[in-house]
């Protein structure tokens, strides 16, 4: 089983109008390996349940200095050369980028990655995921503090706070404003999912992405692990 990972991007894509799964079927069969051979993870990819023209996903890194090695190494090989004229055509906007790290030491995704869907795996159902970001008032160091407060987040998948370390890597840009908490959660079926009408104290705005796993993400429901999902 691996813990992953100390330093987590989630990525939110807007898309030309009926690009998304253009897009899905380049990320599926082409940057999900090649990724993670520079050095990094490839937590999940997901369409947008609310919004067509949106594409999510998470990746994760062992630490700062890694993250960079991965991306210069990634973004300078063959394989983006390749694919990034096709992959780039399907985006208007690729820069709603939040850096976040685990709330604490036990608050990471759990999973066993040999488990990902391969490349010839049919296309099975992933249940749904779910993504709360609360806009915190207060330091992201608190954040642990408001999701033991709230009682809602029982059984979540992961709590991922804002990581304020510098971006060195500035091709590729990321949300400097935010100051959040992000909650992810699995269920079967969308309708499952109650969302909490009350933030908790010390949060001022709550988002909800609704997310569809693509056929090889390897965040999904049930968890390929069978690790904590609702």
């Amino acid at each position: 089983m691996e813990r992953c990972c100390p330093v987590v991007e989630l990525r939110q894509y807007t898309l030309h109008p009926g690009a998304r799964d253009t897009l899905v079927r380049i990320f599926d069969e082409h940057f999900v390996e090649n990724q993670e051979r520079c050095g990094m993870r490839v937590i999940g990819q997901f369409r947008d349940l609310d919004d067509p023209d949106r594409f999510v996903w998470l990746r994760g890194f062992a630490d700062m200095e890694a993250r960079t090695r991965a991306l210069e190494a990634f973004y300078g090989g063959p394989v983006w050369k390749d694919h990034s004229p096709a992959a780039n055509a399907t985006m208007v906007d690729h820069t709603n980028v939040l850096l976040l790290k685990p709330a604490s030491a036990t608050d990471g995704f759990r999973f066993d990655p040999r488990l990902r869907p391969g490349s010839e795996s049919p296309d099975t159902p992933g249940g749904v995921v779910i993504a709360t970001i609360d806009h915190l008032s207060g330091p992201a160091a608190s954040a642990a503090d408001v999701a033991r407060r709230d009682g809602s987040r029982a059984g979540a998948l992961a709590r991922l706070v804002t990581e304020p370390a510098r971006n060195p890597f500035g091709r590729l840009p990321v949300r400097e404003d935010a100051n959040v908490l992000v909650t992810f959660f699995s269920y079967a079926t969308a309708d499952a999912y109650r969302p909490s009408a009350i933030p908790s104290p010390g949060v001022v705005r709550r988002e909800h992405l609704r997310l569809q796993p693509t056929r090889r993400s390897l965040l999904r429901h049930p968890l390929p692990s069978g690790e904590r999902a609702g």
